[in-house]
């Protein structure tokens, strides 16, 4: 089970709390956020979660100097899920070295495509920084072939068109995707967009090899951390993953 989280929310000092939290809890792999300012694939709960963050000063500089000490609590592997923009400010090299420095073991820049992330790969693989990148139902054969030879560690598979956000059942694109997908790479494939029960997460698994809850935690974040701090979230993640049938004690 991979979770998503948006560093910097509710606040940057939270943010090393909710992630021992959630691998508590029994993720596997964490997805966290770097917090942008247009962030055109996500719902309305990420979106407030990163006009949170952004507001209360989170940047990606900031991050990536908290990540070394957040790692003393945290050893699940970590993806650093991005739009483009502020990686590019970054610089590459910069960014390479620092992501990888400070502990991160992937990165996923959301809005670059394949097709222009040649630097990108390079830069990020000379710093042992496996590249994950995103394939749709939407996306043609040749895309899928590309997008495969741009990755490394896994395949984020979105269940469905349009933004982030829980729905009630899984697309029925869904095992479209997952065939097509497994004709041009061997790597695993996670499937996220809208899961929000440990339900879903079954459903997903019987068809993939990993399950991605963003929208869900978010929102529970936003929710409950004020008033029950990090242990409301960690039993939410265990409850998510008792889909996996493998529950930790």
């Amino acid at each position: 089970m991979v979770i998503y989280l948006t560093a910097g929310d509710p606040t940057l000092e939270a943010t090393g709390d909710l992630l021992a939290a959630v691998e508590s809890g029994g993720a596997d792999i964490i997805e966290l956020g770097i917090p942008f300012s247009d962030p055109l694939a996500d719902g309305p709960v990420i979106q407030r979660a990163s006009e949170r963050a952004l507001a209360g000063g989170t940047t990606l500089r900031k991050v990536l100097r908290a990540l070394p000490e957040w790692r003393k609590r945290v050893h699940a592997p970590l993806v650093l899920f991005s739009y483009y923009n502020p990686v590019l400010q970054y610089g590459l090299e910069n960014f390479g070295r620092d992501a990888s420095g400070a502990g991160a073991d992937g990165v996923l820049a959301v809005d670059l495509s394949p097709e222009e992330s040649g630097p990108y790969v390079q830069t990020l693989r000379k710093w042992d920084l496996d590249t994950i990148f995103l394939a749709a139902p939407t996306s043609t054969g040749e895309r899928l072939k590309q997008v495969a030879s741009a990755s490394t560690g896994f395949l984020y598979l979105i269940a469905r068109a349009g933004v982030t956000g829980e729905r009630q059942e899984i697309s029925g694109s869904t095992a479209p995707l997952i065939e097509r997908v497994r004709k041009v790479t061997r790597l695993p494939l996670a499937v996220g967009f809208g899961l929000s029960s440990p339900g879903q997460v079954r459903a997903v698994q019987e068809l993939a090899d990993a399950a991605v809850v963003g929208s869900a935690v978010v929102r529970t974040i936003e929710e409950h951390y004020s008033a029950e701090g990090a242990p409301a979230i960690e039993r939410y993640v265990r409850w998510l993953k008792e889909g996996t049938g493998s529950a930790p004690a």
